[in-house]
């Protein structure tokens, strides 16, 4: 009587299988380490602002230049941070999900999104 996997074959399927997992797996784990590394500098106000943030998604350092410090208009500052930090963040989301998804391979439609 033959196993549920077809005999010896099925169990040769299934080493395969596994072989794939754990590929994919070791794959996973240094693109999550490649990201690990990843830091991107983003600006806005043509450069008056820019923002570094790391693939933690954590600010890293932030630049301001002094031409775009006005004491009557601290609004537009804090506008120009917000948008170059949400800028870096977008671009690490962007290169991280390309990364875990070369790194996925076929099995890219089954990853969690970031």
């Amino acid at each position: 009587m033959k196993g549920g996997f077809g005999g010896m074959g099925g169990m040769g399927g299934m080493q395969k299988l596994l072989k794939q997992a754990q590929k994919a797996q070791a794959d996973i784990a240094r693109a999550q380490a490649e990201i690990a590394t990843l830091e991107v500098e983003a600006s806005a106000g043509g450069g008056a602002v820019s923002a570094i943030v790391n693939g933690s998604f954590e600010l890293v350092s932030i630049k301001i230049d002094t031409a775009a410090v006005d004491p009557n208009d601290i609004e537009m500052l804090e506008d120009l941070i917000v948008a170059a930090v949400n800028s870096a963040q977008a671009e690490i989301h962007k290169r991280s999900e390309e990364l875990m998804s070369k790194a996925a391979g076929p099995m890219a439609g089954m990853m969690p999104r970031l």
